[in-house]
């Protein structure tokens, strides 16, 4: 139980804190904005410089591919299109239960403005009990919560493709105008950049990133512009091509000029700021910044489906959002995205509604594993197994005899 008497005690000492941050964090927007407006004067400098010298910088930098004063306001979607989203839970595998599996739960939503059809919202659920399942990470050192995390990430992106097809298939007759396509977009919560994957070995990379590949090659043949929509965004990518507008030398070779310095390097002058923050100061409602091709890494796998990005200002906060080459590089499909995506947050109030919907179809609640260990039971019981339940240990934590 948590004591908030002793509790508050330590609150005067986090507002106090945060004070002090806050007024730290003016002085950094405002020397970031006055690098941003340098740099706009430079741009083909800077990029010039990213280009002969990326290898031998300490950070990864973003890199602008529209003047960094361009400010573009998003059209207003079409009356009719169709937006359709995942998102995955899950049951995490325990030696406490009645058997060690875990199950994964992807919500999927498919949402028909205009064309009198009634929206999808369901979940399908998958459980993992083989072996290979179980144990096949261990070879790599990962632990098995962690794989199903990542498993989850693939059936996400799977689920996605699949329910592409389904939606853009022809539609029941008089319920759009004939040969008319609809403008659709597909939606992810969160970044398409998968870095935990750089940290992973080969082998275990090519078995979550390849299946994803395949599944954003189906929705790049059917020309359907994929988004991936991460808000309260963390990333400082964009705010690392200022700093070689604050580097004070003449060539910006960190291995050279800065070797371990890290945080502490001359042009790190901005840090812990973020991109959205800088954002905020710089837009409207209803615009979006320049688009930018990011540098992970990791990239270098992804092949046609390198990863760019803008930020954009919903109204209640400025959210990130990546797209890949196929959908950034062609205008059509790009505009349609941002379009779609930022009439989804407006009807979401905030946060679109494709994406929350797809949250609270996939979320497993308290009741729901209850059952679904409830449903493992009977089943086991039924197959002539002795002795099944819980462990002591989490038939205790369950009750308390104070």
């Amino acid at each position: 139980m948590l004591d908030l008497t002793k509790l508050t005690q330590q609150m005067q000492g986090i507002s106090q804190h945060l004070t002090l941050e806050a007024t730290a964090t003016r002085q950094r927007l405002t020397l970031a904005q006055e690098l941003l407006q340098q740099a706009t004067q430079g741009q083909q400098h800077l990029s010039n410089q990213l280009a002969c010298w990326r290898d031998r910088l300490t950070f990864n930098v973003a890199e602008p591919v529209e003047p960094l004063n361009a400010r573009y306001a998003l059209a207003s979607p079409p009356g009719c299109h169709t937006v359709i989203a995942t998102d995955g839970s899950q049951i995490a595998p325990s030696h406490h239960e009645i058997a060690y599996c875990y199950l994964i739960n992807v919500g999927r939503i498919g949402l028909y403005y205009g064309q009198n059809r009634l929206p999808l919202l369901d979940s399908l659920p998958e459980l993992f009990y083989q072996p290979e399942d179980l144990y096949i990470s261990r070879q790599w050192g990962i632990r098995t919560e962690e794989w199903m995390g990542y498993r989850r990430t693939v059936c996400e992106a799977t689920v996605l493709a699949e329910l592409a097809e389904l939606v853009l298939a022809p539609p029941p007759p008089g319920n759009t105008p004939p040969g008319q396509r609809v403008a659709t977009l597909a939606m992810v919560d969160g970044s398409l950049i998968y870095w935990f994957l750089e940290s992973l070995p080969l082998e275990a990379r090519d078995r979550i990133l390849l299946p994803i590949l395949a599944a954003w090659e189906r929705l790049q043949l059917l020309e359907l512009p994929l988004v991936g929509y991460i808000s309260a965004s963390r990333s400082s990518e964009m705010l690392n091509f200022l700093r070689l507008q604050a580097c004070p030398y003449e060539i910006p070779d960190c291995q050279s000029h800065c070797p371990g310095k890290g945080d502490r390097a001359p042009c790190q002058k901005f840090d812990p700021l973020k991109d959205a923050s800088l954002w905020a100061t710089q837009l409207e409602p209803g615009q979006r910044s320049p688009l930018w091709r990011s540098s992970a890494p990791i990239l270098a796998d992804y092949g046609d489906h390198w990863i760019y990005f803008c930020y954009l200002h919903v109204g209640n906060e400025i959210a990130r959002l990546e797209l890949p080459a196929w959908v950034a590089e062609n205008p059509q499909l790009l505009d349609q995205a941002l379009s779609l995506t930022l009439a989804q947050v407006q009807k979401g109030y905030g946060y679109p509604v494709a994406l929350a919907e797809a949250h609270n179809q996939a979320v497993v609640r308290g009741g729901d594993r209850a059952r679904f260990f409830a449903l493992l039971e009977q089943q086991m019981v039924r197959s002539g197994l002795k002795n099944v339940g819980t462990s002591y240990k989490e038939a205790r934590k369950r009750g308390s005899i104070a």
